[in-house]
């Protein structure tokens, strides 16, 4: 009774609990204090920290990825978030670009290339498992970066 007198709504607390838990402040943090401008490496802690920070909040993603369709407005205001890691993203590919460090490609497509690949690994562990593979996380990180910077390194 006291939390939906405090926030009003299931919608409400779901909302505070997305904008409080979710990645956009850690994920700020990382394109403005750690990167060390090497493809492997940077890629490497945003995709780590991404996995981290999702299986954290596995809770509210299943809820927002159940419930986002019945709650009006829900879902714009989750996608805030993948909106702004699509665009520190995007902006590091096209530095790392003007830097000789990294292909000429369109970085947006770059970005939503590695966030679908990590996003997609996420929702299969989410809802899959071990049912699918026995490769760990880890090992996918390992591998999907690897493959990424292989492709994208001058």
């Amino acid at each position: 009774m006291t939390l939906f007198r405090h926030f009003g709504s299931k919608q409400k607390v779901l909302e505070t609990a997305v904008d409080r838990f979710y990645y956009t402040v850690e994920m700020k943090r990382i394109f403005n204090e750690e990167l060390v401008w090497d493809l492997q490496a940077d890629l490497f802690l945003v995709s780590k920290t991404y996995h981290q920070i999702m299986n954290r909040n596995r809770k509210i993603v299943m809820i927002a990825l159940k419930d986002g369709d019945y709650l009006p407005g829900f879902r714009e205001k989750a996608n805030k978030h993948p909106q702004q890691l699509k665009e520190l993203l995007t902006d590091y590919f096209a530095a790392m670009q003007k830097r000789g460090l990294m292909i000429t490609t369109d970085p947006e497509v770059q970005a939503m290339t590695f966030m679908w690949m990590n996003f997609g690994a996420f929702v299969s562990s989410l809802t899959s498992g071990q049912l699918i593979t026995s490769t760990s996380i880890d090992e996918f990180i390992e591998s999907s970066v690897q493959l990424f910077v292989r492709a994208l390194t001058p």
